[in-house]
């Protein structure tokens, strides 16, 4: 996912209702205790952490003063060191401190949702696994692009942004057409209907498609369906590697994701079964934030 008009757009849209939940009708210990005049502050980290955030925290203090100039002294998706110096802001006192909060929530919790990435990334890579660290839609309402952004500057990749970019066939879909190869026959039924196609746009063999399996079984009946990805969710690493070993067995081509239980003590022992991917939730949902500040700066 790279930032485009649409991500930009969606930002934009977020930081205004984050600022009008958070200024209201105005920021009256502000406006009661300053009298306007220039100011220069600078955000100082204080944890160590993978950045990410720019963007809705430079539109947030744009947003409520475009004489507000913000520079940063690092990108999204390095990373940065407790006391380093992150970014500079010249404006004026009032909008600065009214627009500080809002700023600062986005680049804590998105640098976080970064940093909890790298961390899992880093623990499969020193394994010397090729396993790929990836999100899931357990994200906070509103927030999905910001966050699967965020999981790419911490050096992990995206899955599906929703229900209407990948075809995901879980356990209460099989339940409800009865069994694996049902409901993959209608899937591809549905392929061929016109509703399809001006709905969603797309081409059969555009689609990408992914079933959820459990057992030897499912694993058989969904490569026989020939099925190109499953899921292999809720697994311990002995179970997960029978199925890894059957399935490549059966064809050596399909890709495996894991998920479920996955936490830093367990990555590396579930990477190690030769699954592809481990899809993880908590990298949005569960992130610390990183911590931030913003001090002034006194001109000499």
């Amino acid at each position: 996912m790279q930032p485009d008009t649409e991500f930009f757009k969606d930002t934009l849209a977020l930081v205004k209702r984050a600022l009008a939940e958070d200024i209201g009708k105005g920021d009256m210990t502000t406006l009661a205790c300053l009298e306007p005049f220039p100011l220069k502050g600078k955000v100082v980290a204080k944890s160590d952490g993978i950045l990410s955030g720019i963007e809705p925290f430079m539109i947030a203090f744009e947003i409520v003063d475009s004489a507000n100039v913000v520079g940063f002294l690092k990108k999204n998706g390095d990373a940065f060191k407790c006391g380093d110096n992150i970014a500079v802001i010249e404006g004026f006192n009032q909008t600065i401190l009214t627009s500080e909060r809002v700023a600062l929530n986005f680049l804590s919790h998105l640098s976080g949702v970064a940093t909890l990435t790298g961390k899992f990334v880093e623990k499969v890579k020193n394994g010397g696994y090729a396993t790929k660290i990836v999100d899931t839609r357990k994200t906070i309402p509103g927030l999905r692009r910001l966050q699967k952004m965020a999981v790419l500057h911490g050096g992990g990749a995206n899955h599906r942004m929703g229900l209407y970019d990948m075809m995901l066939i879980k356990d209460n879909h099989i339940a409800a057409a009865g069994s694996i190869s049902k409901a993959v026959e209608l899937m591809r039924e549905y392929f061929q209907t016109p509703e399809f196609r001006l709905q969603f746009e797309m081409k059969e063999e555009d689609v990408q498609i992914e079933v959820e399996v459990t057992s030897e079984a499912q694993v058989k009946e969904a490569i026989g369906c020939k099925i190109k990805r499953l899921l292999l969710d809720n697994q311990s690493p002995e179970s997960l590697k029978i199925l890894v070993q059957l399935a490549k067995k059966l064809d050596k081509d399909v890709k495996l994701e894991a998920s479920g239980g996955v936490t830093l003590d367990n990555v590396a022992e579930i990477a190690l079964t030769g699954v592809d991917y481990v899809s993880i939730g908590a990298l949005t949902h569960s992130a610390p934030a990183s911590d931030f500040s913003l001090e002034i700066v006194e001109d000499k």
